[in-house]
């Protein structure tokens, strides 16, 4: 028997060194507090719906549980087959392109699709090109996994250099990251510049990420780009996408990979050993989904893109701040005052009653290598509040003095 102090057990180093949770951080700024009724708190933190699903794809989910003895039971690690098909087939036609069921993959959430198939591009020691600001869960996993970032700083447009980004490709160099619509600034990357990173992942030997989790609410008609329409896309090309914010599923937890049926059958190693297979039933939901939802995803699209242009028109008659970016669920700010934005935002909560995410998150410090961009932005996840509640954000922000 143990006498003394407790002993800690052993913690792999790598994780004592990742920082904690971004989104859980920022709830614990709120625990305990009372916010007045005449200004309640306003949840800006999180980019999820918080809705319920349609009461029809609810519903034909419900039936499954009863009717459908299988939704009780291990699934295809990869994924059920009508929905990798329904996938490959939508997306060939979306993109003007070829993606067959055997290049598609389904995963519980994205984020596991980027953990899947980072786990089958790099190791400790190896690195991969993130471009600034970040997604924070996608450096989280780097770190924890031992693998170095490569940080891409970008400008006041937040568009990443392809230029740049072959200045910093080595031997030890697997992958590019790229997000668009983007997480966390919500600007659209252009055909082209998708392109230009395209070709030079192509030229260098490795791998493109592009995680599309928010391609249904891009502002563009149409396809976002023409990767696809390359006939061997899948050598260099490395395909992410969500359920979760098209169809109010993110606790069914229902993601994709497309890529090349090689890369599939490593990532098939790592899924069994997590989750042995998706959720069936958040399946079946996005299967039946994609089948009937068209239109009113449509809808979906065209509330946001209204809320979109609401904040931009809010942002531009606010003085003192800079919209540097607005699209999909984001809006990403340069705050006006001389304190770095965590403080900021934690003093945003007593000070407004809103809570964002500080730049911080999203992108080392001055001190760490930055460029003082993290301490002078603020995420605004805006996609859970309708255009009055975004009218009250800006009057909040126009009397904010900190």
């Amino acid at each position: 028997m143990m006498t003394g102090a407790a002993r800690m057990q052993p913690i792999n180093p790598t994780y004592r060194r990742t920082f904690p949770p971004p989104v859980m951080e920022a709830r614990r700024w709120i625990e305990g507090k009372v916010f007045a009724p005449e200004k309640p708190l306003i949840m800006l933190s999180q980019a999820a719906p918080v809705d319920p699903p349609p009461a029809a794809l609810a519903r034909a989910m419900a039936d499954a549980l009863i009717e459908n003895p299988a939704s009780h039971l291990y699934g295809p690690v990869l994924g059920l087959p009508e929905l990798r098909a329904e996938l490959a087939a939508q997306w060939s036609d979306g993109y003007g392109g070829m993606v067959r069921p055997a290049q598609v993959a389904v995963t519980a959430g994205c984020n596991q699709a980027f953990t899947a198939v980072m786990s089958t591009l790099a190791g400790a020691g190896d690195a991969v090109i993130l471009p600034l600001p970040y997604y924070f869960n996608h450096k989280m996993w780097l770190d924890m996994e031992g693998v170095e970032t490569l940080a891409l700083p970008t400008g006041d447009d937040l568009l990443p250099d392809p230029e740049r980004a072959a200045a910093l490709i080595t031997p030890r160099t697997r992958a590019i990251v790229l997000i668009s619509p983007n997480n966390p600034t919500g600007v659209e990357y252009p055909p082209a510049l998708l392109g230009a990173f395209f070709d030079l992942a192509r030229t260098h030997g490795i791998a493109l990420i592009l995680d599309e989790t928010y391609r249904d609410f891009h502002s563009q008609p149409g396809a976002p780009h023409d990767l696809f329409k390359d006939p061997d896309w899948d050598d260099t090309l490395i395909h992410l996408y969500s359920f979760s914010k098209a169809y109010r599923l993110t606790g069914h937890r229902v993601g994709a990979i497309m890529a090349s049926e090689a890369r599939l059958a490593e990532v098939e190693k790592f899924l069994d050993t997590v989750a042995i297979c998706p959720p069936q039933v958040g399946q079946i939901g996005a299967l039946w989904g994609m089948r009937h939802l068209g239109q009113w995803l449509a809808g979906e699209r065209a509330e946001i893109l209204s809320r979109r242009d609401a904040l931009v028109a809010g942002f531009g008659g606010l003085e003192g701040w800079d919209l540097l970016g607005c699209g999909a669920y984001f809006a990403y700010v340069r705050h006006p005052f001389a304190k770095p934005s965590d403080i900021v935002a934690r003093e945003m909560v007593e000070a407004c009653a809103m809570l964002v995410l500080p730049g911080t998150m999203f992108g080392p410090r001055q001190t760490e290598g930055g460029t003082g961009q993290a301490e002078a932005t603020l995420r605004i996840a805006f996609a859970n509040a309708d255009r009055d509640g975004l009218a009250e954000v800006v009057g909040r922000l126009a009397t904010l003095d900190l």
